[in-house]
C-alpha cells in the first residue's frame, strides 16, 4: 500500500549513496587490500566510521591526515593517490528507478528536491563530475564536509531545513540507513528508509505523483 501524507509535503530530500547512487564498500576494501597486511576479513573488521572517519566527513581534519589514520589501522603501504583510488572505487552507477522516479515528481508535483550527503572532499570531487547530469535535478546539495554538520545529528538536520526555508515536518526525507531515517524523524522531518528504488517510487507515489515504470 502507498504512504499516504495527510500535511502538505512542501520539498523532498534525498541522501546520495545507496539511495541516488549505488556504493560497494567491498570495491574499496579489495582494491586496499593490495597495498595492506590484513586480510580482506581483517580490513573489513578494521575499517570503520570511527572518530576519524566522522572528522573527516565534517571536514575537521583533512584528506591527507585521514589517509594517515588509515595507513596506521589498516596497515597500508600505499601512497595518498593509490589510497583515493580505492576509496573512490566504491562509488558506482546511478539508481536510474529512482532518479527516474524524483524526475516525474519534479515535473508532476512541483516540489523542490534537494541532496543531503555524509561525505568528503575525495569522494565529492568524482561524484560531482561523473553524476552532474543527475544533479541538476535539485536545487541545493548539502554536503556534510562542507557545512560541518553530518547525519544523524539534530543539529545537522536543523541546519538543512533552515537552508531549505521549509518547516521541517513539511519536508520528506529518503536515506537508506536506519540511523539517519530516526535522527531526522526526531529533528521533525518525515523520513522514509530506503532499501530499493521501489521505497521511494512509493512514497512519491503517496503524494499522487505517477511515476511511468
Amino acid at each position: 500500500m502507498k504512504p499516504v501524507f495527510q500535511a502538505p509535503v512542501k520539498a523532498l530530500l534525498f541522501d546520495l549513496g545507496g539511495v541516488l547512487i549505488n556504493i560497494d564498500v567491498a570495491r574499496t576494501l579489495s582494491a586496499w587490500a593490495k597495498y595492506s597486511a590484513l586480510s580482506i576479513a581483517e580490513l573489513s573488521k578494521a575499517f570503520q566510521q570511527d572518530l576519524a572517519y566522522q572528522q573527516h566527513e565534517t571536514g575537521e581534519i583533512t584528506a591527507a591526515e585521514y589517509f594517515d589514520h588509515l595507513r596506521v589501522s589498516l596497515k597500508l603501504a600505499a601512497s595518498n593517490a593509490q589510497i583515493a583510488a580505492g576509496w573512490n572505487a566504491l562509488l558506482l552507477d546511478e539508481i536510474v528507478g529512482t532518479v527516474q522516479a524524483i524526475r516525474a515528481a519534479r515535473e508532476q508535483l512541483q516540489l523542490p528536491c534537494y541532496v543531503f550527503t555524509n561525505t568528503n572532499p575525495t569522494h565529492q570531487a568524482v561524484w560531482q563530475a561523473r553524476y552532474a547530469q543527475m544533479f541538476t535535478l535539485f536545487e541545493r546539495v548539502f554536503v556534510s564536509s562542507e557545512i560541518g554538520l553530518r547525519k544523524p545529528h539534530r543539529a545537522a538536520f536543523d541546519y538543512v531545513a533552515r537552508e531549505m526555508g521549509v518547516e521541517a515536518n513539511a519536508i520528506l526525507f529518503f536515506d537508506d540507513l536506519p540511523d539517519n531515517v530516526a535522527g531526522a524523524t526526531e529533528a521533525g522531518l518525515r523520513a522514509v528508509q530506503v532499501r530499493e528504488s521501489a521505497d521511494v517510487r512509493h512514497a512519491l507515489g503517496g503524494l499522487g505523483c505517477v511515476i511511468p515504470m
